[in-house]
């Protein structure tokens, strides 16, 4: 296994980049359709429908499974011999960030389906602060594997 792991590093690196993009795209987007939903629609907008369908697509379609291939291929990467040196700091803090941008794609899960079913409980200010928490984990991922300042 390990020897298949060495072979395929490229492809894996390259899959698990392709699907954090499309995980960050998503992280980035439904926290703003959430900010046009609770301004433009309110409570009882027509178009509040359309919002809902663009939220659940988004998060089904695009985001949980770019989430979970990001999660395989990422434990693939950890798994091939030589990638990480687990003596630095510089795994850990990125692993604590992934933690915080699943634990972010799952608030955005539950806001969307609190606006589903409750309606809007909170502001677009609101949504947009949030919208800066994985702008932060991605910042604190990229150094920590690119530069490896600690």
């Amino acid at each position: 296994m390990i020897d298949f792991l060495a072979l395929a590093y490229p492809w894996t690196k390259s899959l698990h980049v392709i699907s954090v993009i499309a995980w960050m795209a998503g992280l980035f987007y439904l926290p703003r359709l959430f900010v046009y939903h609770v301004e433009k629609v309110g409570q009882n907008g027509e178009t509040a429908e359309l919002f809902q369908t663009m939220e659940r697509r988004l998060l089904k379609a695009i985001m949980n499974p770019a989430m979970i291939a990001s999660w395989v291929f990422g434990i693939a990467l950890i798994s091939t011999p030589g990638v990480v040196d687990w003596a630095a700091a510089w795994p850990y803090a990125k692993f604590a960030a992934i933690i915080g941008m699943t634990w972010f794609h799952m608030w955005c899960g539950a806001r969307r389906k609190d606006l589903m079913v409750e309606g809007v409980q909170r502001s677009g200010r609101h949504y947009r602060l949030m919208n800066e928490v994985p702008t932060v984990l991605l910042i604190v991922i990229v150094i920590s594997v690119i530069a490896r300042p600690f």
